[in-house]
C-alpha cells in the first residue's frame, strides 16, 4: 500500500478514557518527514524522518519492555486505513 495510509491504537487511560494513538504514513510528501505521530487530541504530536522513526521505535522498545509483560490491549493486529 502506498500514498497516505493510518495506523491507529486506543490505550486505556487510569481516568477512564482511552488515548488515542495514531501514525500517519504519507511516502508521496515533498519534504523528508513522511511519518506524522499524534497521541492524544492534545499537542503531543510530531513529523518524523525515517531513520527519527526508526531510532524512536527502538529506544521506545527497549524502554518499554524494562516494564514487563505487555498488557491484553496491546495484543492485536493494527491495519492501515486510508482515513
Amino acid at each position: 500500500m502506498t500514498g497516505r495510509r493510518f495506523y491507529r491504537l486506543r490505550a486505556p487511560n487510569a481516568t477512564g478514557s482511552d488515548t488515542a494513538v495514531s501514525v500517519r504514513v504519507d511516502d508521496e510528501r515533498p519534504d523528508p518527514f513522511p511519518l506524522y505521530l499524534a497521541v492524544g487530541g492534545g499537542r503531543r504530536r510530531m513529523y518524523l524522518t525515517p531513520d527519527e522513526a526508526w531510532a524512536l521505535w527502538r529506544c521506545l522498545s527497549e524502554a518499554v519492555a524494562s516494564l514487563g509483560d505487555p498488557p491484553d490491549h496491546i495484543r492485536t493486529t493494527v491495519r492501515p486505513s486510508r482515513r
